[in-house]
């Protein structure tokens, strides 16, 4: 019996199958740095296992899975398999073979699935939480507010046991949406700004309660420890120390716009994969901030996608505080993938349940 599949799903199929090659022979090619986590969780060098932080959880998921036991190969085998799977459940957009920029941005971000996760990785865990999340998203089981409150708390419990920046997260979401009730001139840019501002306002409470602000508890000292290590290239350093209030205020719109609008990237010309990166992230963010705008503009009731686009632009927000670098900036995003091809295909997906 001859089978035959639609242009669309064979071009998804296509960039699946190179990320599955890419997620088995990635450790045979990609440079040292890549597997610098990998190290820590698969040693475990201060027996941090346990239940609460992302190393910990990470090196217990690993050690229950008995994945670290297998050869990297196997490992990326395994994980890209998965997670592309689950994404292809998603949906596969109707003009998917198609070459536009939006697809163009998909088909780069499905490749680096392989590369991000062809070793034990806390990515991973990231994506396939973050599949579960969206989950409630398709099925709309319940009202779109109602979903939005279930998104809410799974962020928190998320960042309560893994990454603790969820949390900020879900804050951050909880606020967006309290502000699409204030009318504003223009609600996604003014959901933005004051996203920035408030999360300010949350580095500098715990800056003076704790005696140090988070970017210089994450960022700062990260890239102080890399320093000389020869590999970190692509290190973001904010031009005012942030040891000081207004220095944490800058350095936190600083980070927002090299990570997200990183036009400053331009700079990296003798760094090729720099300069892909600056081109592939200004267009990721240029696109779904139009998405947002589009998404906004159908209202909040019954608007299931729209606590998507919450979700990331609050997540965007906030790798300005801690992202140490580019290169851990595109980690992330892929490990939030599942909400991004969501968010740039919605009008498709949302209607299905």
């Amino acid at each position: 019996m001859k089978i035959s599949l639609p242009k669309n799903k064979l071009t998804f199929l296509f960039f699946s199958l190179l990320s599955f090659l890419i997620g088995i022979f990635g450790c045979y090619f990609l440079p040292s740095r890549f597997f610098n986590d990998t190290i820590i969780i698969i040693n475990d060098y201060h027996n941090e296992i346990g239940w609460r932080g992302s190393y910990p959880f990470t090196i217990l998921f690993y050690n229950l899975t008995k994945l670290k036991y297998l050869h990297f190969s196997i490992v990326g085998a395994i994980q890209t398999i998965i997670v592309l799977y689950f994404t292809y459940k998603i949906g596969v957009p109707k003009k998917f073979n198609i070459i536009t920029t939006k697809n163009s941005i998909t088909y780069i971000s499905i490749a680096l699935i392989g590369v991000f996760l062809c070793m034990p990785t806390k990515e991973f865990i990231n994506y396939c939480y973050l599949l579960f999340v969206l989950y409630f998203i398709r099925k709309q089981f319940f009202s779109a507010k109602n979903t939005g409150f279930i998104i809410v708390v799974l962020l928190i419990f998320f960042g309560f046991f893994f990454r603790e920046y969820y949390m900020l997260i879900a804050l951050l979401t909880v606020i967006f949406y309290t502000m699409s009730f204030v009318n504003f001139k223009n609600k996604k840019i003014a959901t933005i700004f004051y996203g920035i501002i408030i999360a300010i306002g949350f580095s500098l409470s715990y800056g003076f309660i704790k005696g140090e602000f988070i970017s210089q508890k994450t960022r700062e000292s990260i890239n102080e420890l890399r320093k000389n290590d020869g590999e970190n290239n692509s290190a973001i350093y904010s031009p005012i120390k942030t040891d000081t209030w207004y220095g944490e205020s800058f350095g936190i719109v600083y980070g927002f716009f090299t990570v997200n609008l990183p036009f400053n990237g331009l700079t990296y010309i003798t760094s090729p994969q720099i300069i892909a990166f600056v081109f592939w992230q200004l267009l990721l963010f240029i696109i779904l901030f139009i998405r947002y705008e589009r998404c906004f503009k159908e209202g909040i009731k019954d608007n299931y996608a729209i606590w998507v686009f919450y979700v990331i632009f609050a997540f965007f927000i906030v790798q300005g505080i801690f992202e140490p670098d580019l290169g851990s900036a595109v980690r992330h995003k892929i490990g939030i993938f599942p909400f991004i091809y969501f968010a740039l295909y919605y009008h498709e997906f949302n209607n299905k349940k």
